[in-house]
């Protein structure tokens, strides 16, 4: 039975209890918070040994507002070791950002922004430890599409007294417009997106920023924890690559190198990390975080530097249902070994990153990685069942994907190409590029997928890699929920069956994965939120995986 996790109605104790608004109010229109000061909270994140990001936002939009910053070691602010000021800008839109520097390890601080009588909410963050370090709490989070729900999952993970930061892996916005996917959700719950329309100036992207900012139970998160972060594909757009993306459109919507920098340019002003160093595009955001002789985290880059164009299976099915077919698609089509992810520069901080955590002896490596690494091929299904018994309906959508399910399913094919599952030559790349710098016992941290997994990961000579733990959505529903419930957890049933990589996948849930390391063991706990369509839910344990390193190998217990 999964240990159920009462959630408190007001938050209370030290942990969370006066990061709130300095004063109350109704929410306003289509989920922006009324006009104040502070609208849009406060954040930290991208934190080292020594220092760490603090975020705020100054509403008015008036260039030169002075605002206050201070830093503090206890909740009253009696013993402020830092303070400063800083004046808005209208090129950074008006957002404030802080590095406090010459903090101590491991230390936990507060932080607070003012302006003129106005004060922020109060911040919590915490530098990354040194030495010795016995135990480590990391929630990871991903894809909150603000018209599908409420950010209940934000906000326990906010209340979790076992965090000590969040790993957020991507789709932190959705760029669709207004009538969008997720529309008919966030109509009836007053939650459309702002702007109306989808997300391609540097104007809309600001906006769409603001609007999740002005989410409270994502305000709740963001003070109560600093945040690692690293962006999928809609903080810019869906499925995107070196040169495009699947939902940009060069004739209606210009030049993607041009909305690709404005999405990237909102992203850096409204989120909490560091800026570029000298001679560092944008679009180089990839990180080693060291926490002591405990654990590694290592986040990926695999959208804007080095990403190759996704195959799209309509284009080749006449090559699939040909004589040897599938072992050409595979080998010459999907598997060509031109075929990247992973840049050379972020190959190179990779194997740097490994060596050194090996050369440290940590005892974990964590790899935050946006989209599903694991093999995962569509199951034998009876997928006709799905749509009343006709895959031959030319005129029905839903008829015409099943029939395509049931047409990969025969050939035992990926069932999504934009994942790693799509990149198998540059998957192994990565795969050794790890191991020659001595690593095998991976803990892979997922998102992108709206589902829960469990997923042991091989190279292609069949060796063991670690672990793949991929957490669901925030508020993004799970793909096959569309198929009704029974269906989608027959489905989820399928895959484990068929596919030896994956252990186990649930995709019925929200929620977030707590993942709790400390020298003798990691323990993976699928936190599930009861509901995302209103703000009274509770929270659910729904798995919980226990991890061993042994001799640079992973073992597993339920």
């Amino acid at each position: 039975m999964p240990y159920s996790i009462s959630r408190r109605h007001l938050i209370a104790g030290l942990s969370t209890g006066l990061l709130l608004p300095m004063s109350s109010c109704k929410t306003a229109s289509r989920g922006m918070a009324p006009s104040s000061v502070f609208q849009h909270g406060v954040a930290s994140g991208d934190p080292d040994h020594h220092s760490v990001i603090l975020w705020t936002r100054i509403s008015s939009s008036a260039p030169g507002t002075l605002v206050v910053w201070s830093v503090s070691e206890d909740l009253d602010f009696s013993n402020v070791i830092q303070a400063g000021e800083q004046r808005t800008v209208r090129d950074s839109d008006y957002t404030i950002k802080v590095l406090a520097k010459g903090l101590s390890p491991g230390k936990t601080y507060y932080y607070r922004f003012q302006v003129g009588d106005d004060i922020s909410m109060i911040g919590r963050t915490k530098t990354l430890p040194m030495g010795h370090v016995s135990q480590l709490g990391i929630a990871v989070a991903s894809c909150s599409n603000y018209p599908f729900g409420y950010f209940n999952a934000y906000e326990a993970i906010a209340e979790d007294a076992e965090v000590d930061l969040v790993l957020h892996l991507g789709d932190y916005l959705y760029e669709y417009a207004e009538e969008g996917w997720g529309a008919d959700v966030g109509a009836g719950l007053n939650r459309l997106h702002l702007p109306a329309n989808e997300t391609v100036s540097l104007a809309d992207y600001r906006l769409r920023h603001a609007q999740y900012k002005s989410d409270r139970q994502s305000q709740l998160m963001h003070a109560a924890h600093p945040l690692v972060v690293t962006w999928d594909d809609h903080e810019s757009t869906n499925n995107p690559w070196m040169g495009g993306a699947q939902n940009h459109q060069p004739e209606s919507e210009g030049d993607w190198a041009t909305r690709r920098a404005a999405s990237l340019q909102a992203y850096y002003e409204w989120m909490p990390i560091r800026q570029p160093g000298l001679g560092v595009s944008r679009e180089q955001y990839w990180r080693h975080f060291q926490f002591g002789d405990l654990a590694s985290l290592i986040t990926l880059e695999t959208r804007h530097t080095g990403r190759s164009k996704q195959i799209d299976y309509p284009q080749h099915f006449d090559l699939l249902r040909s004589d040897n077919g599938r072992e050409k698609f595979l080998n010459e089509v999907l598997g060509a070994p031109e075929r990247a992810m992973l840049s050379g520069a972020m190959r190179d901080f990779l194997q740097e990153s490994i060596a050194e955590s090996i050369q440290s002896e940590r005892r974990w490596r964590i790899i935050g990685n946006q989209i599903p690494m694991a093999r995962t091929h569509v199951p034998a299904f009876d997928f006709a069942a799905i749509v009343g018994g006709d895959l031959t309906a030319t005129k029905d959508p839903l008829s015409q994907e099943m029939g395509a399910m049931a047409f990969l399913s025969q050939l035992n094919l990926p069932i999504y190409l934009d994942t790693w599952d799509g990149y198998p030559a540059a998957r192994e790349d990565f795969y050794q590029i790890c191991a020659r710098a001595g690593a095998e016992d991976l803990i892979v941290l997922t998102g992108d997928s709206h589902a829960f997994w469990l997923n042991q990961l091989f190279d292609g000579f069949g060796k063991s890699m670690g672990v793949e733990l991929g957490t669901t959505g925030i508020t993004s529903p799970g793909d096959f929920l569309r198929f009704g419930a029974n269906h989608a957890m027959a489905l989820d049933r399928a895959l484990a069956d068929h596919n030896t990589e994956v252990l186990w996948t649930d995709n019925r849930y929200n929620g977030y994965i707590r993942l709790t390391l400390n020298h003798e063991q990691a323990r993976a706990d699928f936190v599930a939120v009861s509901t995302v369509l209103k703000n009274d839910y509770h929270t659910n344990i729904v798995r919980t995986r226990l991890i061993q390193s042994k001799g640079g190998k992973l073992s597993y217990q339920s």
